[in-house]
């Protein structure tokens, strides 16, 4: 069945709630749970259902992470003469027609693709779901589109600006919004959408040629009753990482066995790209409580609840506490750290204490370091100029 079925995944989520962690990356690659990126969810959701013809469609935001992560697509098995992986980058001006534009400059993928049918989804929804079995109950339904939601008793502090499905009694969709915190209870749509290639298709083209809508979903809401839309729910563990605090609060989680067990174990395993590096060192007096810690680390010091990535240094004397500390970072004696991002190639000074509130963690940005005397060699004429 999943045979007849490509896979779309569409990069192009708004990061204006997330610029400290994407000014260099998008949010497709930004990294989670010690040795994973986001994009690892959406790709292995449908790499475990079967889909080996999935392509990726990048807005405008800097992809260099994203592809270098990705490379041909070897850890997810999409490494293929046939079908395989395909990154499509988004190469227009300023516009606000983002993923429309992209998909009607890359039409001749879909009319060369063997499947009938398309899977679409987007990235920063996290979560294991089932991609099979919401196809079989697609199938099932006759429905012309599928929506993907979940019932969430949340929706008054996580999910602001998702959109929210308003569903008729035989489980057709009447009617899209958006989730602005007014509700605990809404139906929050995973922004996964599945129909015909036909449908899809002749979507985007009326799309293009009206020139009124801004994204793929924004097409879908204006379109509900001229399809029938049905309504599929989900029912495990969801987390829209569209805010530096979902982002946040998505690495404190994971640090919870039962949120481990449903996102990396449940539908299958989360594959992502394979560093070989030597295990963690943890040197006598160092003390690591409920914390994810990957390898290639030293640990000397004090690390409580926290999400350590690779190649991280803490030395003696440190406190860590509530942190995401992302790779190649050190992090010297004395220092005390709480609630804090941390990301890659950082040096926090000797005895620095950095504090803020789960609501409104800090963000430290990406460093680059470079050696003073490197530094000279390569830019010494300039001090003549």
């Amino acid at each position: 069945m999943t045979n007849n079925y490509m896979a779309m995944i569409l990069l192009t989520e708004k990061d204006d709630d997330i610029r400290g962690l994407t000014k260099n990356r998008n949010i497709a690659s930004t990294p989670v749970g010690g040795r994973y990126r986001v994009i690892d969810f959406a790709l292995s959701n449908m790499v475990n259902a079967g889909l080996r013809n999935v392509g990726l469609f990048v807005g405008k935001q800097n992809s260099r992470s994203l592809v270098d992560h990705l490379g041909s697509g070897g850890p997810w098995d999409l490494d293929r003469k046939i079908d395989g992986m395909f990154l499509f980058n988004f190469a227009g001006g300023e516009g606000s027609r983002t993923d429309i534009s992209i998909l009607e400059n890359n039409l001749e993928y879909f009319y060369r693709s063997k499947q009938d049918h398309v899977f679409v989804t987007s990235s920063y929804m996290v979560c294991s779901m089932d991609a099979k079995k919401f196809i079989e109950e697609h199938e099932e339904s006759e429905a012309d589109i599928s929506i993907i939601y979940k019932n969430v008793k949340n929706a008054d502090v996580s999910f602001y600006g998702c959109d929210t499905i308003n569903l008729n009694e035989d489980g057709y969709v009447e009617g899209i919004g958006k989730n602005l915190h007014f509700k605990k209870e809404e139906k929050i749509s995973l922004e996964g959408f599945i129909m015909k290639k036909d449908t899809f298709i002749k979507m985007i083209c009326e799309a293009t040629q009206n020139g009124s809508y801004t994204s793929f979903k924004d097409l879908i809401s204006r379109n509900v009753n001229k399809y029938k839309v049905k309504g599929l729910e989900f029912e495990g563990y969801l987390r829209c990482i569209n805010s530096t605090k979902e982002y946040f609060k998505f690495n404190m989680d994971v640090l919870d066995l039962d949120v481990r067990r449903d996102l990396f174990f449940r539908h299958g395993k989360i594959l992502t790209k394979i560093k070989d590096t030597p295990p963690s060192l943890f040197k006598n007096g160092s003390e690591v409580t409920n914390s994810l810690v990957a390898n290639g680390c030293t640990i000397e010091g004090t690390v409580k609840n926290s999400v350590v990535s690779r190649h991280v240094k803490i030395e003696e004397g440190t406190e860590i506490e509530d942190c995401v500390i992302l790779q190649d970072c050190t992090i010297k004696k004395g220092s005390k750290l709480k609630n804090v991002v941390i990301d890659k190639n950082t040096v926090i000074a000797e005895g620095e204490e950095l504090k803020a509130s789960v609501e409104f963690p800090l963000v430290i940005e990406k460093k680059i370091g470079i050696n003073s005397e490197r530094f000279k060699e390569l830019y010494w004429p300039l001090e003549d100029m």
